[in-house]
């Protein structure tokens, strides 16, 4: 079904939440593994039609924030959320006092335990007022910058419109859009950090009174950390600045030599060569069109997967006021449907992120006949594998979308990948600062954000730019404020795109090629089946945890970037 003619009804919260409680007494009272599974099926169909009209609520709200309707309904779903999290958690809690356990283990296989066993540490009805408080400030936020008019250039523009400025070769255009788009955010620190400050009281609040010492704990369990720690994370950390933060430093300095200039400082970052960065060759029709024939040669079940998109509506990837500047995949359960959200605006990064996105919706729509809900999709560091790689993996049709401008491109969009890596530990690190103290002022927030920086990202020059040489940069990071402690999973995945990178497109021949997209394909098969780790040996692929293989990576891109005349661009 097409997505203009799925049909939103906003479900009645009560009669849900009744029908669920009566479904758990029921499964409780059961007298077989035959019975309880019969209730479970019942129980995933209640929970699919919840999810999806959640899901169409978000959708919509997301395409137009300024739409009063679509404002009400996600209002609804963020004050009522938090009682059917509560509920589906007292559901968690019955499965893993199941008298017929192993029997159910035996059928639905040990890590649906596994992940009702984290998600019951997760929610209580003790914080439920706090969950709905929490929801709303990230709508609020979501408003806020969606929202975003900014006057440049002699027209009223969105934060996605400045982009394209911000890419230009003229340094003065680029300047003068810089400063603009920062200024939005300069102009609405008090409220970003009002809105944060309560962000921060709250998930400590809710941490505490489900006996943590703070949020990290409730944090960590909530992305469903189930085979790796606080430890090992911090070690991860170190090993992207051992190996990968001297690396993006050589490649920032080849940068300042192409554009010879005497200092590199934050407008000149996006933009990369004299020539001006490649940009695709179409507007997003022709984009869409382009990747209609990609995928169709990618492979049959790529080919399948993306007409199911064009076919259904199931894209909507054009900037415009009031939208949501993100970009994001969601999934539509009563419809097997995953649908695909971004904002268009003339750069390259309109493909990569539609090929991200993309990885992301393949894997949705490989896996959306599982019975298992929990099987459908795997935790985020799991996911964003499948989105990342896909980038990559998608090399050898960027022709059709850059023409001349291909090698430009696969040139630029491996420097940004490598230069992303110390920028996303440095998210993770200064979010674990937080929840330790969360009482910190917003003073306090920017100077510890900086003395990061430094660490991290010391090529950073603000220059006169002041919000930002005093700390503010992180308040456009969505994922500091909507979804805490997510960040480090494109990190660990990153490492294991480029693991993809290296054995299919640098090193690889045909074949190595169409076994790695096999293995790729095989990935997603698998969806949430099992934990992080298991399913990177599943694939064959090496842990991110593993400092040998950071600098394994390191070396091989170093030694690759190097090879390259880069001058040629």
């Amino acid at each position: 079904m097409k997505f203009s003619e799925i049909k939103y009804i906003r479900p009645d919260v009560d009669k849900t939440l009744s029908e669920f409680k009566r479904l758990i007494e029921k499964f409780e009272q059961a007298d077989s593994a035959e019975a309880e599974t019969d209730v479970i099926i019942r129980i995933n169909r209640l929970r699919d039609n919840f999810s999806s009209m959640q899901t169409i609520a978000y959708i919509n709200y997301s395409n137009d924030t300024n739409n009063k309707m679509f404002e009400d309904e996600q209002d609804y779903f963020d004050t009522n959320e938090p009682f059917y999290e509560d509920t589906l958690n007292d559901y968690f809690r019955s499965l893993l006092n199941s008298k017929f356990r192993e029997k159910l283990t035996d059928k639905f296989g040990k890590h649906l335990f596994e992940i009702a066993e984290i998600a019951s540490k997760c929610s209580d009805h003790r914080i439920v007022e706090e969950k709905q408080k929490e929801n709303h400030l990230c709508s609020e936020y979501m408003k806020l910058k969606a929202t975003a008019k900014i006057s440049f250039d002699g027209k009223e523009r969105n934060l996605q419109d400045l982009e394209p400025f911000m890419e230009s070769t003229d340094r003065d255009v680029r300047i003068k859009s810089f400063k603009a788009y920062w200024k939005f955010y300069s102009d609405n620190a008090d409220e970003l950090n009002n809105v944060f400050d309560k962000l921060v009281k709250l998930r400590n609040e809710m941490g505490q009174k489900l006996g943590y010492n703070n949020f990290k704990e409730l944090g960590y369990s909530r992305m469903e950390r189930l085979d790796y720690n606080e430890d090992m994370v911090k070690n991860f950390r170190e090993s992207i600045k051992k190996y990968i933060v001297p690396l993006s430093m050589k490649l920032r300095e080849k940068q300042r030599k192409r554009l010879s200039l005497d200092k590199l400082m934050v407008y000149d970052l996006f933009i990369q060569f004299t020539t001006g960065n490649a940009t695709p060759k179409g507007d997003p029709a022709w984009i869409i069109e382009k990747s209609r024939q990609m995928f169709d040669e990618f492979s049959e079940s790529t080919s399948e997967f993306f007409n199911f998109m064009i076919d259904n509506e199931l894209m909507d990837v054009v900037n415009r006021s009031g939208k949501d500047p993100g970009g994001f995949c969601s999934y539509i359960p009563d419809y097997k449907s995953p649908y695909i959200f971004s904002n268009m605006n003339g750069t390259h990064s309109d493909v990569r992120i539609l090929n991200h996105e993309a990885g992301h919706a393949f894997q949705a729509f490989q896996s959306r006949n599982s019975d298992v809900i929990e099987y459908r999709s795997p935790s985020s560091d799991a996911c964003e594998i499948h989105s990342m790689s896909m980038e990559f993996l998608t090399y050898p049709w960027m022709n059709i979308f850059f023409e001349e401008d291909t090698d430009k491109f696969k040139y630029e969009h491996l420097m940004d990948s490598v230069n992303f890596l110390p920028y996303g530990v440095l998210v993770d690190d200064f979010q674990h600062w937080i929840y330790e103290n969360p009482d910190a002022q917003p003073e306090e927030r920017n100077s510890k954000w900086r003395e990061m920086e430094k660490e991290y990202m010391p090529h950073l020059n603000y220059g006169d730019i002041d919000f930002l040489e005093k700390g503010g940069r992180w308040q456009k990071q969505a994922h500091i404020y909507e979804i805490p402690f997510y960040y480090i999973d494109y990190c660990l995945a990153m490492v294991c795109a480029f693991q993809f990178w290296s054995k299919a497109i640098h090193n690889g021949t045909g074949d190595d090629y169409k076994n790695e997209v096999k293995r790729y394909i095989d990935l997603c098969n698998n969806g949430g089946s099992a934990p992080f780790l298991e399913l990177l040996k599943s694939a064959g692929l090496e842990s991110p945890f593993e400092e040998d293989v950071i600098k394994k990576l390191a070396g091989e891109i170093e030694n690759y970037l190097e090879s390259i005349d880069d001058s040629k661009f």
